[in-house]
C-alpha cells in the first residue's frame, strides 16, 4: 500500500531525524543473537527509497532538509494526481507507438529519501566521491562496445534471447540499478522491493519478491566454484566480523553486467563484489557494497542502501505462469514483419 504523507508529518519525520541520528541509535541498539550466537538478520526486509543510485552530475552528497521536503512532498503529489481515476469518456490516445504503463495505483516506490548516519543521501553509491560509476578501462570500453556492437545486428524483438532478463523471467534485471539480489542488491524502483532473510548456523538464504530469486550463501572456508562454472547470483561465502555478515561474491554469471543508463557494461570473469549486513536497529539494516572489477573499472566503486522492515508476506510472483507479454511481443513483432513484407 502506498502511504500518502502530508507536508506537516514529513516534517515531524525529519525533525526526528535530525535529533535523533542513525550512529546514534546503532551505538545504543543491542543486536539480537540467533540460537547459534550469530547476529540474527532474519525476517521481512524492503530497500525502497527515492534516492537514485547513481548522483545526478553538480549534485552533492547529500540533500538539504528543504531539499528533502520538497522532493518527498513531490512524490506525494506525483502519486495522488496519478491515483486518481480515469475518465471512462476519454478519446482513445493518439497512434505514437507506445500505450503507456501502469498508473500510480499499481506502484509502491520509494516515498523516503534514503538516511544512513543522520545524512540524506543524494546517491546510493557513496565512492568514487561523485556517487557514480566509475569511468572503464580500455579493456572494459572494449569489452562493452563488441557486446553492443554484436546485439546491434539484431532487432530488438528478433528472438527471445535479445529480450531482458526480466521479460524471460530468468532473473529480476540482473544489472544495477535494478538489481534485486544482485550483488550488489539494490532496490528494484517500481513495486514488490521486498527481502525474506533465512538463517542457520551455516547458511544464510535471501529471497527476494521478485521473480522467484533466491541467493544462497555459505560459511566457512571458501571453497570456490570452478572458473567456468557462473550461477545467475554467483558463488557467496559469508563470515562474521563482529555484528557484521561479510559475503564475498565470485563467480558471477556473464549476463549480470551493470547498467549506466540503461546501457550495459559486461563485467570481466574477475569480477568480485563484497557486501556487508549489518543489523542497525531492531527496524533496520544497513547494507553496504563494493565492487572489484579492475579489469573493467579504472576504480573499486559502492555504496550504502539502507533497509526497513516489512510486516508484511511475501507471496510467489509467478512470473512464467502470468508471463503473457513474452509471446505477445513476439508474435506482434513477426506481425509487423509479415505487414511490411505485404504478406
Amino acid at each position: 500500500m502506498i502511504k500518502r504523507l502530508s507536508t506537516s508529518f514529513l516534517g515531524l519525520c525529519l525533525a526526528i531525524a535530525v535529533i535523533v541520528p542513525l550512529s546514534t541509535a546503532a551505538q545504543q541498539y543491542v543486536v539480537p543473537r540467533t540460537s547459534d550466537g550469530h547476529p540474527d538478520l532474519q525476517g521481512m526486509w524492503r530497500n525502497a527509497t527515492m534516492t537514485p543510485f547513481q548522483r545526478q552530475r553538480g549534485q552533492g552528497p547529500v540533500y538539504t532538509p528543504d531539499e528533502v521536503m520538497r522532493r518527498e512532498q513531490g512524490f506525494v503529489d506525483r502519486v495522488e494526481r496519478g491515483s486518481r481515476p480515469s475518465d471512462p469518456d476519454r478519446p482513445a490516445p493518439e497512434v505514437t507507438g507506445g500505450v503507456g504503463s501502469y498508473n500510480q495505483v499499481w506502484f509502491e516506490q520509494g516515498a523516503r529519501v534514503a538516511v544512513v548516519n543522520g545524512e540524506y543521501r543524494a546517491s546510493l553509491i557513496t565512492y568514487p566521491s561523485n556517487g557514480r560509476i566509475p569511468a572503464l578501462t580500455a579493456e572494459g570500453q572494449e569489452r562493452k562496445d563488441e557486446y553492443h556492437g554484436f546485439r546491434d545486428q539484431f532487432g530488438e524483438y528478433d528472438h527471445p534471447e535479445l529480450r531482458p532478463l526480466a521479460d524471460r523471467c530468468i532473473v529480476y534485471y540482473a544489472s544495477s540499478p535494478t538489481a534485486t539480489l544482485g550483488p550488489p542488491m539494490t532496490p528494484s524502483g517500481g513495486y514488490n522491493q521486498n527481502i525474506h532473510v533465512i538463517q542457520t548456523a551455516d547458511h544464510v538464504v535471501i529471497h527476494g519478491e521478485m521473480i522467484h530469486d533466491t541467493r544462497i550463501i555459505r560459511f566457512g572456508e571458501p571453497n570456490r566454484l570452478p572458473a567456468n562454472v557462473r550461477p545467475w547470483f554467483g558463488d557467496s561465502w559469508g563470515r562474521w566480523e563482529g555484528n557484521t555478515l561479510v559475503v564475498e561474491t565470485t563467480n558471477i554469471h556473464p549476463d549480470m553486467g551493470f547498467n549506466e543508463s540503461s546501457d550495459k557494461i559486461p563485467h570481466s570473469d574477475e569480477l568480485m563484489v563484497i557486501e556487508r549486513f549489518t543489523r542497525i536497529a531492531e527496524d533496520g539494516i544497513l547494507y553496504e557494497f563494493e565492487v572489484h572489477d579492475p579489469r573493467t573499472y579504472t576504480e573499486v566503486w559502492g555504496g550504502q542502501i539502507p533497509w526497513q522492515t516489512f510486516d508484511q508476506q511475501i507471496y510467489e510472483y509467478a512470473c512464467h505462469e502470468g508471463n503473457y507479454s513474452m509471446s505477445n511481443v513476439l508474435s506482434g513483432a513477426r506481425y509487423q514483419e509479415a505487414q511490411a513484407g505485404g504478406n
